[in-house]
């Protein structure tokens, strides 16, 4: 079964992964320099290293790799440690380099206006896979969207009904009216993405979550949620607005994401006194 192969199957189907490659040898081991593993998110193998307690170890070291998603390179002692010590070898040391396969970066960008179009061109140059739904047919084309590998002109309940994002997804809710961001919103924070992010004033903000609370929607969905989107970098035209998108977008990929503002904050708020942020002034900019 080849390596490379079940690498690209495993990023197709959303899942995660990490490889094991053996980097440097001294002496003699029980494997040989380059030799790789594949452990996948649910722990199974293909490709060996050499097997034995050390394989065992860097399996570990694989799961604890995929979830951090940062790299970690291990060294073996097979002459110091004798529970190396299998019989099987006759002493040596390795490195060992272990990567995280990761699944694409989704994104899906609900609304095709003048954010939507600024968000795609920044998101798609930080490497984010685009799919963007509008239920416009003359704003949701290809022409709009060259970067987008999908672009929907579908009515948004339509589109969330053939939608599935996974743990790898990020949604961006940038519609033209609150009633279609309220909607999308209510379906958005009950998917598995990892990152749900709605455009508006702080006030519009509590309004909706309250709203959809009374509707029946659980409080604690929507702690998750990032609204007013984007990083606070005092952004009012939809050029500027889609930089501080794209930058909270890859603060969570980066999980750099300490102190970002989540929804549940703007939600225990008492009141809002004059309710006009950056944001509202974007809504103007939309269409």
């Amino acid at each position: 079964m080849d390596i490379y192969e079940q690498i690209v199957q495993l990023r197709r189907e959303g899942r995660r992964g990490a490889v094991a490659t053996i980097v440097n040898v001294r002496g003699s081991i029980p494997s040989f320099k380059t030799a790789k593993m594949l452990v996948r998110d649910d722990g199974s193998i293909v490709g060996t290293i050499g097997g034995g307690c050390v394989e065992a170890d860097v399996w570990q070291a694989a799961r604890e790799v995929m979830e951090s998603e940062k790299p970690r390179t291990l060294t073996f002692d097979l002459n110091q440690d004798p529970k190396y010590d299998t019989g099987l070898v006759c002493g040596g040391t390795l490195e060992i380099f272990v990567e995280p396969i990761l699944p694409p970066a989704l994104l899906y960008v609900f609304g095709a206006g003048h954010v939507a179009v600024n968000l795609c061109k920044v998101a798609s140059n930080a490497g984010f896979e685009l799919i963007v739904t509008d239920d416009r047919t003359s704003y949701a084309t290809k022409e709009r969207f060259p970067a987008a590998c999908e672009v929907h002109a579908l009515d948004f309940d339509e589109a969330m009904r053939k939608l599935e994002p996974n743990e790898a997804s990020y949604i961006v809710i940038v519609t033209r009216g609150h009633r279609d961001d309220m909607r999308i919103l209510r379906w958005a924070v009950q998917t598995r993405a990892r990152y749900v992010g709605m455009i508006g004033s702080k006030r519009k903000v509590i309004e909706i979550s309250k709203t959809l609370e009374k509707e029946g929607v659980p409080a604690h969905l929507f702690d998750r949620v990032h609204a007013p989107v984007g990083l606070d970098i005092g952004a009012i035209t939809p050029e500027e607005i889609a930089v501080a998108i794209t930058a909270e977008l890859i603060a969570i990929r980066r999980h750099a994401d300490k102190g970002l503002p989540h929804m549940s904050w703007f939600r225990s708020q008492k009141s809002v006194e004059h309710g006009s942020d950056a944001a509202d002034a974007a809504l103007k900019e939309r269409e």
